[in-house]
């Protein structure tokens, strides 16, 4: 270092020093971590498994679901515009959740999205309509959703009076879970945020699963008897229960557990029935798990698996599905 430049830097005041310092240390840093990142995603190779055939929101928890064809993917589950996955939840009057376990008819429950209102339409109901973004002086009531504890705003008692007359059981309410709140917290088999969905924020399913079980069928069932958030075609049946890195778009996602079903799949999505047998008893007969896992599913069988979000970002019908092979 020589001339007017050594002179000029010796005499640079030292917060400039340090200025400059932090700035090529950030700048190291940058360079690690996106190096990192892409050792990361090199770790392995993008196979090729499917194609996403269909993606479903069910905002409301056990009514019917939006099918849409681009949904953002969060670390919470799919959102489309303000509709976003299990993210409203019909409980009774004490905040204990209520699903088509208890009140099979929640299945007929239409669910839209129109100039920042919800709408809810049921067979021989006037179509509802009540803002998202609810007034703050509505109630937070407290929640439970499998004995966990979790919060939600309750949307008002026009709301209210609307699914207690559809139901005709016993009054019930309907909550809003807010981005404020405190997410319930699952361990299995990894830390994850979720609002009222059953376990992680994304379920899969494969079109080739379902077209084994309905090959064991007299009654044949629909996509809609499981409720996935993403269908998978072009694989082979029960081929996602191998399932760990899968890669769609930009977003990754991370197997967590497979699928154990309840009397839920035995109604009908279309009457609101309730068969308590069927196609539940068929899946009993072959898709148990292992002994080794008997802790996790006990006697339920297995049909589609559970996924948490790695990387966040879009997904759309006709992407590719990959997995990461190591």
């Amino acid at each position: 270092m020589s001339g007017a430049l050594g002179r000029v830097m010796a005499a640079a005041p030292r917060w400039l020093w340090a200025a400059a310092a932090a700035a090529a240390l950030g700048a190291l840093l940058g360079a690690w971590r996106w190096a990192g990142r892409g050792r990361r995603r090199r770790r392995g190779r993008l196979e090729r498994v499917g194609t996403v055939s269909r993606l479903v929101v069910y905002p409301v928890k056990s009514c019917r679901g939006a099918a849409v064809s681009r949904a953002e993917v969060t670390p919470m589950g799919l959102r489309s515009g303000d509709l976003r996955d299990r993210f409203w939840l019909v409980t009774k009057e004490d905040g204990h959740m209520v699903t088509a376990r208890q009140e099979p008819r929640l299945v007929l429950v239409s669910v839209g999205c129109e100039n920042g209102c919800l709408t809810l339409s049921a067979p021989e109901m006037t179509k509802l309509s009540f803002p998202i973004r609810l007034p703050r002086k509505n109630r937070v009531r407290d929640c439970r959703i499998f004995g966990l504890d979790i919060q939600g705003r309750d949307c008002g008692d026009e709301v209210a009076q609307w699914i207690t007359s559809f139901l005709k059981t016993e009054p019930y309410r309907l909550v809003h879970f807010e981005p404020s709140m405190v997410p319930r917290k699952n361990y299995r088999p990894k830390s994850f945020h979720v609002a009222y969905p059953d376990c992680s924020p994304v379920l899969m399913l494969t079109e080739a699963s379902l077209e084994d079980l309905n090959s064991r069928l007299e009654k044949k069932v629909k996509m809609e008897y499981f409720r996935p958030n993403i269908l998978v075609s072009g694989c082979s049946a029960y081929e996602e229960d191998s399932w760990e890195d899968i890669v769609i778009g930009d977003v990754e996602l991370k197997g967590t557990v497979s699928c154990g079903r309840c009397i839920l799949t035995t109604v009908d999505p279309d009457t609101g029935v309730m068969d308590r047998k069927e196609p539940l008893e068929t899946l009993k007969s072959y898709r148990l798990c292992d002994p080794s896992e008997q802790h996790l599913y006990k006697s339920s069988p297995l049909f589609g698996r559970y996924f948490a979000v790695d990387k966040t970002g879009t997904i759309q019908v006709g992407d590719p599905v990959y997995k990461i092979v190591q």
